[in-house]
């Protein structure tokens, strides 16, 4: 098949649609959240290894600038994939599959998690 139409291969000059957007924004935090379980992981291993190992990662929480924006970071993607996901099950459902539905859904997905991640940070901090 001979195509005389154009390709465009530089994504950065592409304006996505908030839905896509969304879509890839879920995709980015599922890595998030699984490179975070090494954090994640380490942090519950130590915390029930001792009374001391808890200790040492109640006060690497509490006093440790970068650990607490992990944390947050962590909490925030777990936010943001769980609405997100909620949004892809609506949609396997068939609800809102149209195309107004569809970015209603995204922006309420926004909506939804950057309330999570306020939330989130205020938990944190």
């Amino acid at each position: 098949m001979n195509s005389k139409r154009p390709v465009n291969l530089d994504l950065t000059t592409i304006k996505f649609p908030l839905p896509a957007l969304t879509s890839i924004a879920h995709r980015i935090t599922g890595v998030i959240l699984f490179v975070g379980l090494i954090f994640g992981f380490w942090a519950l291993d130590a915390s029930l290894s001792s009374p001391e190992g808890f200790e040492a990662v109640r006060d690497t929480l509490a006093n440790n600038v970068l650990a607490k924006l992990i944390a947050w970071g962590l909490l925030s993607a777990l936010g943001f994939h769980f609405v997100a996901g909620i949004k892809h099950l609506l949609m396997d459902a068939g609800i809102g599959v149209d195309l107004e539905g569809g970015h209603r859904k995204a922006q309420i997905t926004v909506v939804i998690s950057a309330i999570l991640v306020v939330l989130a940070g205020v938990w944190v901090w």
